[in-house]
């Protein structure tokens, strides 16, 4: 029902700042009646983290950053759902306005800067879930202000990790001042440590996931991978948000705008890194591709690159939510166009090619 009448709303929402628009989406998912979500093509499922994935489609961390309706966004026909960014206290984030469409360039400019409404609030929501069916997994990062940004990672782990799936350390936001530089190997190493001795101490079984910038220089990624596999993450994130600007952007006055970009823009870029890091961790490390998926073919792309799971948010605003049901579509057919009957058959199989640009 709401991706028939999508294309009657979207004026509408698209008339008003972006921000806003984004939550009269929310208060409309919360009033959706809950009921049982179609099954989906067996051979779309995907066997990784100790869980299921009915499907390989997944909602990113940033569209339910309170965790208000990951339930209605697993109805929607996503395989996983992605909430947060949380921080351990509440912070408002930079001022609006702090996000803009470029219509043009089918991409999103934001600079939220983390806001949150704090752990407390967050984990209650996801307590109050606990035994609904669904996969779901929460980005964590640190106050603004916080003077050990290691302890901020590790008490959301601690509080969070029983509540969840998965646990994603956010150290790639451009929008939270030095929080990139916790990607160095010497952070990186003491967080991921620190965060995993969290999720054991609380004795949970949620997989650390680990969500990397597409921006960084070839040996920084070396380092990172390194770092990752030694400490134990489970999985790669790449990549989120990028600081540059690619060329041939049409909205060029708000190109401008200091902050992430996303969408369309961000495919070639991401998609790269995704296939840089898949040929430095094969098969021992999965990875989740992120940026610029907009259709099936995007989504075949990332797995190709070596994604075994991926996930979109940015495309929802121009294609609505009826994008994740043509994504699955089409994914079948390419399977039954290629004669396999599982997605792991061919996950990486063009990452040199990728790695490229090709």
């Amino acid at each position: 029902m709401i991706d028939v009448a999508f294309p009657l709303v979207r004026p509408l929402l698209h008339g008003l700042d972006a921000e806003r628009a984004h939550d009269l989406t929310l208060r409309a998912l919360a009033l959706l009646p809950s009921g049982r979500r179609r099954e989906d093509d067996p051979r779309l499922a995907v066997d990784l983290l100790g869980r299921r994935f009915p499907n390989p489609v997944g909602l990113a961390a940033g569209f339910d950053k309170g965790a208000r309706v990951p339930d209605a966004l697993l109805g929607l026909g996503f395989g996983f759902v992605e909430v947060g960014g949380v921080v351990p206290r509440p912070q408002p984030g930079n001022p609006q306005p702090r996000v803009f469409r470029l219509a043009a360039d089918r991409a999103v400019i934001n600079r939220y800067g983390l806001n949150s409404e704090g752990l407390d609030i967050v984990a209650a929501r996801l307590r109050a879930r606990t035994g609904r069916p669904g996969i779901v997994g929460v980005n964590i990062g640190a106050n603004k202000d916080s003077v050990d940004r290691l302890a901020d990672y590790a008490a959301c782990t601690a509080v969070l990790a029983p509540l969840v799936d998965f646990v994603t350390v956010n150290v790639s936001s451009p929008n939270t001042p030095g929080l990139r530089d916790l990607q160095g190997e010497a952070f990186l190493d003491e967080l991921l440590a620190r965060t995993v001795a969290a999720r054991e101490a609380a004795g949970a079984s949620a997989a650390i996931l680990l969500k990397i910038a597409p921006d960084m220089a070839l040996d920084a990624l070396d380092a990172v991978c390194a770092t990752a596999l030694r400490r134990g993450v489970q999985a790669l994130v790449v990549s989120n948000t990028t600081v540059a600007r690619p060329a041939g952007l049409v909205e060029q006055a708000l190109a401008r705008e200091t902050g992430g970009l996303s969408g369309r823009p961000l495919f070639g870029p991401a998609t790269r890194m995704l296939a840089q890091t898949r040929l430095r961790v094969g098969d021992s490390l999965p990875l989740v591709g992120v940026g610029g998926v907009d259709s099936a073919e995007a989504a075949w792309t990332k797995i190709l690159a070596g994604a075994s799971l991926v996930q979109l948010y940015s495309a929802l605003v121009y294609e609505g939510p009826g994008l994740v049901g043509r994504i699955k579509a089409g994914l079948v057919r390419r399977m039954d166009e290629e004669g396999i009957t599982a997605l792991r058959q061919v996950v990486g199989r063009d990452a040199a090619d990728l790695a490229r640009g090709a």
